[in-house]
């Protein structure tokens, strides 16, 4: 008779101590193989796929799309073994020493190999399965979660977010009825919104039971208060607690100058335009960016460190870990480029590209999103001028870019037209003072219009 065995949700590394379901990669009577994914989760780091360390039949899942599971939480039971040879030897479970799982440690990355095709078995072959005498772990009742919206048609939905599925469940909206706007027929927030207020101005139904807020009211918002609520919860609970946090524990402070970039877009232009077809990827303005910020790291390495508040010490850290700020429909992120210094312009800008695109599909892993020591943050991209950003915690500063636009300017002498970028830093004032501040940007803004600079530090 199969042996039913439960997986829990595994410990994803960083910290973590819950997940929220995003998408089941296998239903109840498919045949698994060890280390096969079987759920995609989202984490307040990444979206990750994870593997069962079992061989066998799926028996039951617990908890739905949207569902958010502690760390331990049953994920779902295998049948593993089957004396009437219903299971095919290599999705068993057992390897040649009888071994019934993988053995993995941290079991929520896999060991990598090729997931199995998935089969269907047929129910009567998993009937005792259903319900086995010996379980070696007792299965918990199912979490209940809120009832999903009914579909009315067959097949997959093109939606990646949990937000939006929860969005379309608060509203009773069917998703499969709309079409995406987002790349490949992606179903974004804005699609939903967009549908919930057609559904909205069709019927407009008043409140029968009208609630009166005075404005001198104090104190948070009583729950009978109409509004959309948002959970603080995955990528945004994450970002909101370490914005608090930095907040609450940095005394930051922020230094700005305007520089003239004309020089700098004319080198790439000519980066870019050297070799012919035959050359390499494009040099982004990014990637020039960031290698003029680990030549001024080097020079000014106060900046790259970290503050020990139990030891009281500033700690300087050896590598630059170069995080930079991207803005994706989960919320904003923070890739890191690992060891930056040791990277030239093009290097960079490849690693910055990966990252760019693994963040754009919600694939990156929490190690690609931890351990930066500064961040590079262009705020350009959304049309605007300066900003004073908060520092990524525990981080010591934060190089921040706007726009790139045709301004006025006095250049030799005389009155042109240039391209102007103004760059600010904000920086944490336990670890230095204004003149270093100020001594790393003026040398951040020297090499933006003089790029010829860079060459003494090559």
């Amino acid at each position: 008779m199969p042996q039913v065995l439960e997986f829990k949700l595994p410990d994803l590394g960083e910290g973590l101590t819950e997940a929220e379901i995003v998408r089941w990669l296998v239903e109840v009577g498919d045949v698994v193989a060890i280390d096969q994914p079987v759920v995609e989760v989202e984490t307040a780091k990444a979206m990750v796929e994870v593997p069962c360390p079992y061989g066998g039949v799926v028996t039951a899942r617990f908890g739905e799309e949207g569902t958010e599971l502690p760390v331990g939480s049953p994920l779902l039971t295998v049948a593993v073994g089957s004396a009437e040879g219903d299971l095919p030897g290599d999705l068993s479970g057992r390897g040649a020493d009888g071994a019934e799982s993988s053995g993995n440690v941290l079991v929520g990355y896999g060991t990598g190999a090729p997931a199995a095709r998935r089969r269907r078995v047929r129910p009567e072959a998993i009937s005792a399965a259903a319900e086995p005498a010996p379980v070696s772990v007792m299965a918990p009742a199912p979490v209940p979660v809120p009832a999903p919206v009914p579909d009315q048609a067959s097949g997959p939905v093109a939606v990646v977010s949990p937000l939006v599925r929860r969005l379309a469940r608060q509203h009773d909206l069917d998703l499969r009825q709309l079409t995406g706007s987002g790349r490949d027929g992606l179903i974004l927030r804005a699609d939903v919104e967009s549908a919930i207020r057609a559904a909205a101005n069709g019927t407009a139904v008043a409140p029968s039971v009208p609630v009166s807020v005075s404005p001198l009211a104090s104190g948070p918002a009583p729950a009978s208060v109409a509004g959309e609520r948002i959970p603080l919860r995955g990528v945004r609970g994450a970002v909101a607690d370490k914005l608090a946090r930095s907040r609450r524990e940095i005394p930051d402070a922020t230094c700005w100058v305007d520089a003239d970039a004309t020089e700098l877009m004319a080198a790439r232009a000519a980066m870019n335009g050297a070799g012919g077809p035959t050359a390499g990827p494009k040099v982004s303005v990014l990637a020039l960016l960031a290698r003029i910020c680990t030549a001024a790291l080097a020079r000014f390495p106060e900046l790259n460190s970290t503050v020990d508040l139990e030891a009281r010490e500033i700690v300087r850290l050896p590598a630059v870990h170069l995080g930079f700020a991207a803005q994706t429909e989960r919320g904003l992120v923070v890739p890191v480029v690992r060891d930056a210094q040791s990277r030239n312009a093009e290097s960079i800008g490849a690693e910055i590209g990966r990252l760019t695109e693994a963040a754009r599909t919600g694939k990156l892993t929490p190690a690609e999103l931890t351990g930066g020591t500064f961040t590079l943050n262009n705020y350009g991209v959304f049309g605007v001028d300066g900003s004073t950003p908060i520092i990524n915690h525990p981080e010591a500063a934060m190089l921040g870019v706007g726009r790139i636009v045709p301004k006025p300017w006095v250049h030799r002498g005389e009155l042109a037209v240039r391209q102007v970028v103004q760059l600010s830093l904000t920086f944490d004032h336990r670890v230095c003072d204004g003149g270093t501040a100020g001594g790393f940007l003026r040398y951040v803004a020297d090499c933006v219009e003089q790029p010829a600079l860079l060459l003494r530090t090559l």
